[in-house]
């Protein structure tokens, strides 16, 4: 058998590739929309990608899986109680598919969804009985579990699911032998759950004795402490589950022909008829000067996270960045479903080289500059754009929390004729901020570098809900 995993960092994503080596046949868990490397990894070892899992609708990215299906024709197969409009395989609890040597044994595991299914995989050349592996979607991850209210606004309460998963957990998945590894769908920095580690795969062992949510307790206590604190939803979730139920275009023929070249003129004209203009730069660079009105969506943060809970994907998309960028942002967005990519301003930032006023720019100050603006006779008002659990944990004393999401809709709440410095964790969603408040009138505005944590770095004053101390 041959097992593995291939993680996307930006979507903290984990997918798989089992080959069966005697039959030469390959399966493929939870695929991101582009597909090419799995098709090599198959490929490497002569083998032919027959079987694509889903083990839920994935609400955070749009899945290849019928990419798999339309390019290699592999099989779709998804939990017993989807609901899709493209032909699949149902994957009842305890049936099997026998690939060879390879066993994948299906359990339903209901809670994040109510479709939920894990892969118990078996290679019958080390033991026919006791298990490798097991793929568990977002039922179980690394120190945490699956979210239980994602699906509460489509006729199922984040109460029922939480029971539904709390059964999964401890009457399914919690009977595998403690060696069994655990490979999630997840990883660290996703929004699926509240507490996801850093490592990418764990044991049974492991998860039953240090995972807060599968500690002694019971089914109402779990519900509980699992639907807690958790973080706020990404507005683009409800559409890429959907999407996932649907038949839709493949990435390939999201991106056929390419990411068009357009000129300033062209830019503008999109503008003026609804398009929204991303700049896929640094947030330094685009401080420094960017096309007025244009969103700051840098390459080198949470990139799809953001653009899929700030922007309109019914309405055209124009890239700005540097040469090359505009094919990796067009992926990336392609990634999550906002696939109307109208082109990119060819020659980036220079092409409004002749145009000043088209071109906006703010300023930015380092944490001692804050520190002495903070001290002066005017001080600015600190506006922190981080999340509200955030904000509670460690703020500057006087600051405003405003979240990100939140931006466009309570603009109106800073004060007119006052300077506003925005901060966040480390300047990348500020730099977002900064945008947002600036299409919005507001111009006196000033961008915190390297965010809260180069001003706890730098041994200055936070507070927090609970009390007032020096970080």
């Amino acid at each position: 058998m041959i097992l593995k995993q291939f993680y996307l960092g930006c979507l903290a994503h984990a997918s798989y590739i089992v080959i069966d080596e005697s039959t030469q046949t390959a399966v493929v868990v939870d695929p991101q929309r582009d597909i090419d490397q799995y098709v090599e990894e198959a490929e490497k070892h002569g083998a032919q990608i027959k079987h694509v899992i889903l083990t839920h609708f994935h609400a955070d990215f749009v899945a290849g899986h019928l990419g798999l299906r339309d390019l290699v024709g592999a099989q779709i197969h998804l939990g017993a109680r989807a609901d899709a409009e493209y032909d699949f395989a149902p994957l009842d609890d305890g049936t099997d598919l026998e690939l060879g040597n390879v066993r994948l044994h299906f359990l339903e595991t209901p809670g994040h969804t109510p479709e939920g299914v894990s892969v118990v995989v078996f290679d019958q050349t080390v033991s026919n009985d006791i298990p490798q592996a097991v793929f568990t979607g977002d039922t179980l991850f690394v120190g945490d579990v699956g979210r239980p209210d994602l699906m509460a606004s489509v006729g199922v309460t984040a109460k029922e699911l939480g029971g539904m998963l709390y059964d999964s957990l401890h009457n399914k998945l919690m009977k595998l032998p403690d060696p069994t590894t655990v490979y999630p769908a997840h990883g660290a920095g996703s929004m699926c759950g509240k507490n996801l580690g850093k490592e990418t795969f764990s044991t049974i062992g492991e998860q039953r004795s240090f995972n807060y949510a599968l500690q002694p307790m019971t089914k109402d206590e779990f519900i509980e402490v699992v639907a807690a604190e958790q973080p706020e939803a990404p507005a683009y979730f409800s559409r890429d589950a959907m999407m996932n139920r649907m038949e839709h275009q493949t990435l390939e023929q999201s991106l056929e022909g390419g990411v068009p070249p357009l000129n300033l003129d062209q830019v503008l004209a999109l503008r003026e008829q609804g398009a929204q203009v991303i700049d896929v730069r640094s947030e330094m660079a685009f401080a420094g000067g960017h096309l007025e009105d244009s969103v700051s969506l840098g390459l080198d943060g949470k990139f799809a996270t953001w653009a899929g809970t700030l922007l309109d994907p019914e309405r055209d998309i124009v890239i700005l960045g540097e040469p090359g960028q505009e094919k990796e942002a067009a992926m990336r967005l392609g990634r999550i479903g906002l696939d109307r990519v109208a082109g990119f301003l060819a020659g980036g930032i220079q092409a409004l080289g002749n145009r000043p006023e088209t071109v906006a720019s703010y300023s930015m100050v380092n944490i001692q500059g804050l520190a002495d603006l903070l001290a002066s006779e005017n001080p600015p008002l600190v506006i922190d754009i981080r999340s509200e659990g955030e904000y509670d944990t460690a703020h500057i004393e006087g600051s405003i929390n405003i979240p990100l999401p939140h931006v466009r809709e309570r603009a109106h709440e800073i004060p007119a004729d006052v300077n506003i410095c925005l901060l966040c964790r480390t300047g990348y969603r500020s730099a977002i901020a900064a945008s947002l408040f600036k299409a919005q009138g507001i111009h006196d505005l000033t961008d915190v570098e390297g965010g809260m944590v180069a001003w706890i770095a730098a041994d200055q004053p936070v507070t927090s809900t609970a009390t007032s101390c020096q970080a």
